[in-house]
């Protein structure tokens, strides 16, 4: 471990938080439920980040802002652009379900399903909602690590506008802009942006750059028939280029090689919301579509592409958020989705019908208890059933006490099970129990909030591929536990210090393995920010990103710990206008999150914003 982590970690320990800095008792969120509730009655464990955090830190990819939250380890395989993995309290990234303005984006023609955040820009991000720990009742497979869901601009009733421009290292350039207004019965909202980037060589010993480029947008609108019947439709598209490093003949060693793929993602929304009962049963008939298409292509091969892959999914559901009685809430729902996957040679689909319900309960006024239960009948692997539970209890004096214990499964991919030679059409689904305890407490008039939440996960039937069979197996097991603490602090006017702290200890329980350390997950990480805004405007804020020693290739390479030093400065130029910077590896760090796969060294950008309301 290095020097420079061991210095860093003790004071970090005792000044970290959530990565939003705003304030959790008066924000509503939707991940825990699937449904509008404040996040004081829930007993899960959620971060939020908005706008203005994304803004104030300068984000360009998301995925290095959530790395900076509780119980989140990213890695990515080189620079921007690169295949990029988010793990949330050390399960696997492909056990992490990810939703884009309500639609489930998780590839269906990935190996494992999982979701890429590598294309995932700041530009259409308006808010985050990190959720950590098992939650299928609401959004079945896939959430065994946690939920990730991505919400766009929303209309809004007055016009608003905003964008900025920016430019830095390695010949990149980042544009980004939205507006949103509304016109008699009808709003809506339209954000976009470009990314170009000579980046870095993918492989770590390579002189060669790996550039990126991406073209995004996303729209939504709303038509108000009545006060109780509206419209509402969802789109978000990206069109993305990466260059690659891969594995030359005759060695078939990591090289520098022309290789590049492209990405194009599709995601929509239509749903229709109608309210009856005088308001008290709140009813969505919605469809969802997700559609993904990845080509790899290797210029020294010629023109057409190595390999293709087309994954698509439809989703019809209905829910119903009920105020059933006083201090009764049910929120019911009822889905069918179908999912295919074509790589140009075999296709293969599946259908799943599910049916959910949750009931939360206020019978004194500082308790809150929810209760969950889901059941999916799959085609590939039949029936599941899915419980949940949590409780939030406010007991005074700021305190609020939370757990929770939830189940989570992942269904088996397309891939898994049919692919040709090593799919297995019998695999049964990954499954997982988690708890956790935790406890918040509020001081000075919030002022200076601090919380602390341990975890536990055992997760069996998990999907690995078999060397002795060739072939994928429900052969590995795994288990984490660990402790996730954090504090907000605003000392004076001007002043938000905010941060992060996880332990996080995973184990490797599969035949053959047991004892070793799951890879790429360090044990411990953390981050602390600070921000200072002057009353003539200017804002000067750091962040310091703390990761310990970790390891890759079963436990045979040691990546070690390293930390990362950002600076940013911002100050208007005008009512509407200012100018910004940032330098980001401020010390020029080496270190690697993937062995054998180069990073980002010192870079500084700098740009101007516009904002419009």
């Amino acid at each position: 471990m290095k020097v420079s982590y061991l210095l860093a970690v003790a004071p970090a320990a005792l000044a970290v938080s959530p990565a939003a800095a705003q304030d959790p008792a008066s924000d509503i969120i939707v991940t825990a439920i699937g449904a509008p509730q404040d996040a004081a009655t829930t007993g899960q464990a959620v971060t939020v980040i908005d706008r203005d955090t994304i803004e104030q830190r300068q984000t360009v990819a998301i995925s290095d802002l959530l790395a900076t939250t509780p119980g989140v380890t990213v890695t990515r395989n080189g620079g921007l652009g690169t295949v990029t993995s988010l793990r949330i309290r050390g399960a696997e990234g492909d056990q992490t379900l990810v939703l884009i303005d309500g639609v489930r984006v998780n590839d269906p023609s990935a190996p494992g399903g999982g979701f890429d955040f590598a294309h995932l820009l700041a530009s259409n991000v308006e808010r985050v909602e990190v959720l950590r720990g098992p939650n299928s009742v609401p959004w079945g497979s896939q959430a065994i690590g946690g939920v990730v869901n991505i919400m766009t601009k929303a209309p809004t009733a007055g016009l608003q506008a905003r964008g900025n421009v920016e430019y830095g290292s390695m010949d990149t350039l980042f544009a980004s802009g939205g507006v949103s207004g509304s016109s008699g019965i009808v709003s809506g909202a339209l954000t976009g942006g470009y990314l170009r980037t000579d980046g870095i060589s993918a492989f770590d010993g390579g002189a060669e750059r790996d550039g990126y480029r991406q073209y995004g947008a996303s729209g939504r609108a709303e038509v108000a028939f009545t006060p109780d019947l509206r419209l509402d439709l969802r789109g978000y598209w990206a069109d993305s280029r990466t260059d690659l490093d891969g594995f030359p003949a005759p060695a078939f060693a990591f090289a520098d090689t022309d290789e590049y793929s492209t990405a194009q993602e599709l995601y929509g929304y239509a749903g229709l919301h109608g309210d009856i009962l005088d308001g008290s049963w709140r009813n969505t008939v919605a469809f969802q579509i997700a559609d993904v298409d990845r080509d790899n292509f290797d210029r020294d091969a010629g023109a057409d592409p190595l390999f293709v892959s087309r994954g698509r999914s439809e989703r019809y559901t209905y829910k119903g958020d009920i105020d059933a009685m006083d201090r009764v809430r049910l929120v019911i729902g009822a889905e069918h989705e179908d999912t295919r996957f074509d790589d140009s040679v075999s296709n293969y689909s599946r259908g799943t019908t599910s049916f959910w319900g949750e009931a939360i309960l206020t019978p004194l006024d500082p308790l809150t208890i929810t209760g969950a239960i889901r059941h999916d009948d799959d085609d590939a692997f039949g029936g599941r059933t899915t419980f949940g539970a949590n409780a939030a209890l406010a007991v005074g004096t700021g305190t609020v006490l939370r757990g929770s214990y939830a189940e989570g499964f992942k269904a088996p991919t397309l891939y898994q099970l049919y692919a040709p030679f090593y799919g297995t059409a019998t695999l049964a689904p990954e499954t997982a129990e988690s708890w956790d305890v935790g406890v918040e407490q509020r001081l000075l008039g919030d002022a200076l909030v601090a919380s602390a939440t341990w975890f536990h996960r055992d997760t069996v039937n998990q999907i690995d591929f078999d060397p002795a069979s060739f072939t994928y197996s429900n052969i590995a097991r795994t288990q984490a536990e660990g402790l996730e603490i954090g504090l907000m602090a605003r000392p004076v006017d001007g002043l938000t210090v905010a941060g992060s702290y996880s332990l996080i200890d995973t184990e490797n329980r599969s035949a053959g393995f047991e004892g070793n350390r799951l890879a790429r997950r360090p044990r411990n990480s953390g981050s602390l920010s600070a921000d200072y805004r002057f009353d003539f405007g200017l804002s000067l804020g750091s962040t310091v990103q703390l990761v310990g020693d970790s390891f890759d290739n079963a436990n045979t390479t040691r990546l070690e710990g390293y930390t990362l030093v950002s600076l940013r400065a911002e100050m208007p130029v005008a009512q509407r206008w200012s100018v910004y910077a940032r330098v980001e590896n401020l010390f020029d760090e080496e270190y690697q999150v993937v062995s054998g796969y180069g990073t980002i060294g010192r870079a500084a950008y700098g740009g101007v914003r516009l904002r419009f309301d």
